[in-house]
Formats: structure tokens, sequence, C-alpha cells
């Protein structure tokens, strides 16, 4: 009995981990449509940002945050902006990325749906200089079906000091 969970978690974290993998490839690839789809349309996406006093905002409704939306309506039209050239963070040239991610951990099971944590590290080219970005992020997946849906991400950024904006690609 005991293997068999151990077999069925081992199962569960590698299929996150591909899934993981394909979401940040997907990024550094700019293949925003198959993005998309990673998203149930009901994912929330959330960025909060770090108050005067070093604390994470908790009320995306209330306080503010880097990026914020409610539904895969609000990143399929972050989307359509970066791929028509009206966002302030794409012009260009294209920017460049890479996505690293690390210490993957299942921290819930119900069912076919996944909390896990993990941390990353991305790296971001433009205009001749490599910023890098660092963090953790929280995902909440629904591994039903073909494909895993993400339906809540929250991202959080440990860079204090951001030198310009910041977008979707770049986490």
């Amino acid at each position: 009995m005991t293997e068999t969970l151990t077999e069925e978690r081992t199962s569960t974290i590698e299929k996150v981990r591909a899934f993981l993998y394909r979401e940040a490839r997907l990024l550094d690839d700019r293949d925003f449509d198959a993005w998309i789809e990673c998203y149930d349309p009901s994912a929330s996406y959330w960025m909060p940002a770090w108050d005067d006093n070093g604390e994470l905002t908790e009320d995306p409704q209330r306080e503010i945050s880097l990026i914020y939306y409610d539904n895969r309506g609000g990143i399929e039209d972050r989307v359509f902006r970066i791929k028509t050239d009206r966002s302030s963070a794409t012009s260009l040239p294209e920017p460049r990325t890479g996505h690293n991610i690390t210490d993957v951990e299942i921290l819930e099971q119900n069912g076919d749906e996944v909390k896990v944590r993990f941390n990353w590290f991305n790296l971001y080219f433009r205009y001749n200089v490599t910023e890098t970005y660092f963090g953790y992020s929280l995902y909440t997946i629904n591994m039903a079906g073909e494909q895993p849906k993400i339906m809540d991400k929250k991202v959080v950024l440990k860079n204090d000091y951001i030198h310009h904006v910041v977008d979707i690609y770049m986490i």
C-alpha cells in the first residue's frame, strides 16, 4: 500500500514538473497562444507588490499588485497587447528570456487538484543588458484531462527594485 502511494506521488510530481517546464518553455519561445492554453478559463493570475514595510500586499482588489487578472480573459488581453506591440514592456527589439525552475513540491492534493510551490529565477535580455528576476510561485493545477490546467497562480517576485515595467513573460 505505501509503495503504491509513493509511486502515485512520484508520478504526479513528475507530471507537474513536466507541465511547469513546458509552461516556461512556451514563454521563452514566445509561443503565447499555446501558453494561454495552460490556463483554465476561470484561472486567476496574481503577482502581489511589496508595500513600504517590506510586506507583500494581501488583497488584489484593495491593494497594489504588479500583475492581477481574475480570469483567463485578462491574460488573453495581455497577450493580445504583447503580440500587437501595444505593450510598453514589449516594444522592439523583442526581449529574450530564460526561465529556470527549482525545488518543485506538492503542498496538497485533493483529487485531481494539486497545490504546488516552486522557486524560480529568470534571465531577461534586452538592449544588451541581462537582468535577473527571482522568487517563488504557488499554483493550483487541475491534473484531469489530456493537459493539466492552471486554476490559480500567485507569483512572488523577490526583487525589491525593478528597473522597468514587468510583464508576464519576464517572471
